[in-house]
């Protein structure tokens, strides 16, 4: 049994993989095709989809951890606010160091983390009530800190908020002879670093074997010795942690705090990490399909406009179709996955 419930899990994560490289190809080379003369195929235009989205990624990467046990987590957005809000009260009221932005951001998401998760794991309250408190009480937090945006100006935050790191091997040639080379940002750079901690934790760690086996079978993780609560407090740590980040992260794309930051990201992130291939069920989930996620988040935000919709609200009711037709296709795969079991 414990055989065909693992060859069945890998069976629907290169399935749902495959469906989203493919996705983001066709996507691409469309856009490719549909917007030649805007651009589109310069690689800084391809970087700036990472660039601009390297918060979500970290949402993103912490939703897939919760998800992989069969959790959830929906308080990452008010996280994110209110994490920006800190920074920014910190640096332009307080003459606080940049550095210490740093520990506050992480503390603030760890915070939340490991409450949620005590609640969830250990006192086993359903986790859409939990994180949807966590939420409301973030997003209250933040008009408590400030009800009325705080633009930054800290030369040390704004200093890390406008470095970029070129990528010399890739560039254009504009049409007046100067190169237009492909960078990345700081908040970039530490998402990449991160994913790529994420990736090698998930398969070659003891946590990350007992993440999936917590999602895929509880009941048998118990069998196997794995402490599932632990496991799942821990993943809702991680993702406390992750959502800390990404507030800081979005800082230093957006360096400035408002009541309304963070709002609805929680939406992107779950559909972000959706798309890319985690089961809402548990035990399927790879980081890699994540950042694919994320990519196709960032590549309708772009596109959109360049349609002729100047409606803000699109980009999201777009990326929400993709996410019910990932929802309807993971419950096709279940369905089939059941069939091949009998």
């Amino acid at each position: 049994m414990k055989g065909i419930l693992k060859r069945k899990t890998v069976s629907n994560a290169g399935v749902l993989l495959m469906i989203t490289i493919l996705l983001f190809i066709v996507l691409y080379a469309i856009s490719l095709v549909m917007f030649s003369s805007s651009n589109f195929a310069k690689f800084s235009v391809f970087f700036n989809f990472f660039n601009n989205k390297a918060y979500l990624l970290m949402l993103s990467l912490g939703l897939t951890v919760v998800m992989i046990t069969g959790s959830i987590d929906i308080s990452v957005g008010g996280v994110t606010g209110l994490v920006s809000m800190v920074c920014a009260v910190m640096l332009t009221e307080h003459g606080i160091s940049a550095v210490w932005t740093i520990p506050v951001s992480v503390g603030i998401g760890i915070a939340f983390g490991a409450v949620q998760g005590f609640l969830v794991a250990y006192m086993e309250i359903q986790p859409f009530i939990v994180t949807l408190s966590g939420m409301f009480f973030a997003r209250g937090m933040i008009s408590v800190v400030k009800s009325v945006s705080v633009p930054i100006s800290d030369a040390t935050f704004m200093a890390w908020s406008s470095a970029k790191v070129y990528i010399p091997f890739l560039y254009n040639v504009r049409q007046n002879g100067t190169l237009d080379v492909a960078y990345l940002t700081p908040a970039a750079i530490i998402a990449l670093v991160i994913l790529v901690i994420l990736i090698i934790a998930l398969k070659r760690t003891h946590l990350g074997r007992s993440l999936y086996a917590v999602g895929g079978s509880t009941q048998s993780a118990l069998l196997m010795g794995i402490d599932a609560k632990r496991t799942k407090f821990t993943a809702h740590v991680i993702c406390g942690l992750l959502a800390g980040i990404g507030g800081l992260l979005f800082t230093l794309l957006s360096p400035s705090g408002n009541p309304g930051n963070g709002r609805g990201y929680e939406i992107d992130a779950i559909s972000s990490s959706v798309i890319g291939g985690t089961m809402l069920s548990g035990g399927v989930g790879l980081p890699i399909g994540t950042f694919l996620g994320v990519l196709i988040n960032g590549l309708v935000e772009r596109v959109v406009p360049l349609l002729g919709i100047v409606d803000a609200s699109w980009p999201r009711i777009i990326t929400s179709a993709f996410l019910f037709a990932f929802i309807v296709l993971q419950s096709v795969l279940g369905i089939f996955g059941k069939q091949r079991i009998k």
